[in-house]
């Protein structure tokens, strides 16, 4: 005789309907997948269709423009997630903040490997203006928020960048993008904290360069070195540099070694 307990089914698995937002980010979430490690021109929507779980019909009725939209949308999420990688709040000395905030973008390269090769190198069929306009608005996002650590991007009393304390920040972000690919060039070496550190003291180094003939740049080293500590990466530099710059002690005039 079965009982009543072996009489009742077993439940069924609820089924729930996403909504069009849910539903555009998982399908932005599978392309994001995919493009990570291809260049966008490999990754077909029958393959995104695929990652997602879903009909390549159903991909085409959320991104009726067909591949070039999925990765403008695709790009403009990464873009987001990059660009957030350099937002660290304003606690501790500013080169520890930018440790931090390299940290973080030098992950974003290590899981985005071919994907972030392909779109900073560009190249594409799927390039245009506006996946241009995205990745340049990264670079400008992430200067703002380096001057910012600087106190100078024009917030609550805070002066705004003068042109050559900007243009050195920018040609730093240029820097560290182009270290990032030659670093996936080979091989992902040396480590990740070995190149940040060296990224660190670039940055000390193009501000400590720019200093010596732009004053607002002086004025900045002086304010962020008050603020450093010897154990930091301001305090490490300084004692690996001065045996090196000792060494060029011949080059001073004799007014400029008594002064």
């Amino acid at each position: 005789m079965t009982s009543t307990a072996d009489a009742v089914p077993p439940p069924r698995a609820t089924y729930r309907r996403l909504s069009v937002e849910e539903r555009r980010s998982q399908l932005l979430l599978a392309a994001l997948g995919l493009f990570a490690h291809r260049a966008p021109d490999e990754v077909s929507l029958d393959e995104v269709a695929v990652a997602a779980g879903v009909s390549r019909p159903l991909v085409y009725r959320y991104f009726p423009g067909g591949r070039q939209q999925l990765y403008e949308a695709a790009l403009g999420s990464a873009a987001d997630e990059l660009t957030l990688c350099f937002t660290e709040p304003p606690v501790g000395p500013p080169t520890e903040r930018v440790a931090r905030v390299l940290d973080r973008y030098l992950r974003f390269v290590d899981e985005h490997d071919t994907g972030f090769s392909a779109l900073l190198r560009g190249g594409s069929v799927v390039e245009t203006s506006r996946t241009t306009t995205i990745v340049d608005g990264v670079r400008r996002a992430a200067a703002d928020e380096i001057l910012r650590h600087l106190g100078r991007i024009g917030g609550a009393g805070e002066q705004p960048a003068g042109p050559r304390l900007r243009m050195m920040v920018r040609s730093w972000i240029a820097a560290v993008e182009a270290a990032s690919l030659i670093w996936l060039d080979d091989g992902k070496r040396p480590d990740a904290a070995e190149l940040r550190g060296w990224l660190v003291d670039h940055l000390i180094a193009l501000l400590t360069a720019t200093a010596a003939t732009d004053p607002e740049t002086a004025v900045v080293v002086n304010e962020l070195l008050a603020l450093e500590r010897p154990d930091g990466p301001a305090g490490q530099l300084a004692v690996r540099v001065i045996p090196v710059v000792a060494e060029a002690a011949h080059l001073l005039s004799p007014a400029a070694a008594s002064d």
